[in-house]
């Protein structure tokens, strides 16, 4: 069975002049080889299609795929990350991860944390904030500011964290000029930091592990931010937690993953209140997956499973949902 492998590669767009935090949510030749192996290893023959607009120039050329496996996150606009699925849709292409609604909602911070909240899953009492001199949000400092629609820790850094009215108008400010959208304001969540897997579809859908996040002491001071993303081992170690607090992260990180209409695979950040309580943050249905790097990766090695099955688990509930018999190992040789 043929697989369309879609993707935006940083080597491409860094020759092109964009800088190394332009193009932070692309991927490395490390994880399109990695995924590419592992889709071989399970019976797929790949075609490495590369950027959205080379499929759209494929599929409107007549060719056709069984399945289309995008981890393109797009360029440029608030919906960037829904262009390729709704690209798949337009010309009836069978492909994995989520809808194009569910991309476009979840890379909107407070479209996400909204939903969430109407379905009953606790998120830090935020505001958005348009321009530096908007009228300050009724939140206790600290607060904590953000771009509203980026990821990979874009915009965070040691700043971030706002504890005076002044403090927080600089960052409005900062957002706003450097990234052209609004700042996410949010009450500052002093607990332990969790992201969570989870696979499948609907009700079908489960927890594969409980990542915590623990800050090493050279780190930008509770802030998970650009600088100490690019630097993970440096600055960050990981562990697969399973306590009492770890468990209700993983509990509601799931009731995200399904009010937000998640499909085959998705990331949900969340970080705790000072009292314990797990708060989401976000979620990433397209999360990274280079091999022994991504939280994704390591975090289903640390809960005993092997990279080769995560990419199975999606593509297996991709195939499930479109009616498609997945290949098997002898049908690829």
């Amino acid at each position: 069975m043929k697989l369309a492998l879609v993707y935006d590669l940083r080597d491409d767009y860094r020759a092109l002049g964009y800088s190394d935090e332009a193009t932070a949510e692309f991927d490395s030749v490390e994880t399109i080889d990695g995924i590419h192996d592992a889709l071989e290893r399970l019976g797929w023959r790949v075609d490495r299609v590369g950027r959205g607009v080379e499929l759209a120039r494929r599929l409107a050329d007549g060719d056709r795929f069984d399945l289309v496996f995008s981890i393109a996150e797009g360029l440029k606009g608030r919906s960037r990350e829904a262009q390729v699925p709704a690209l798949c849709e337009l010309y009836d292409q069978p492909y994995a991860f989520s809808d194009p609604l569910t991309m476009a909602v979840t890379l909107d911070k407070p479209v996400a944390k909204r939903l969430a909240r109407d379905a009953g899953v606790p998120t830090a009492p935020f505001a958005v904030l348009s321009a530096a001199d908007d009228s300050a949000p009724v939140l206790d400092f600290p607060v904590f500011v953000k771009p509203a629609a980026e990821g990979t820790g874009k915009g965070c850094a040691a700043t971030s964290r706002a504890d005076t009215p002044d403090a927080l108008r600089r960052e409005v400010a900062r957002i706003v000029s450097v990234y052209a959208q609004p700042a996410l304001v949010e009450t500052y969540l002093p607990g332990r930091e969790f992201t969570v897997g989870i696979v499948g579809d609907g009700d079908g859908a489960a927890v594969i592990g409980v990542l915590e996040l623990l800050i090493a002491p050279n780190a930008d001071a509770g802030v998970y931010s650009f600088t100490n993303k690019q630097d993970f081992g440096d600055h960050f170690a990981c562990r697969l937690a399973d306590d009492a607090e770890a468990r209700l992260a993983g509990e509601r990180a799931l009731a995200a993953y399904r009010a937000l209409g998640c499909r085959d695979v998705a990331r949900v950040d969340l970080r705790s209140d000072a009292d314990g309580g797990p708060m989401f943050l976000e979620v990433n249905p397209i999360p990274g997956l280079k091999p022994g790097f991504s939280d994704l990766a390591i975090l289903t090695e640390l809960a005993g499973r092997s990279y080769d099955w995560l990419i199975g688990a999606i593509v297996d509930g991709a195939c499930a949902r479109h009616g498609l018999h997945a290949p098997s190992r002898a049908e690829a040789a």
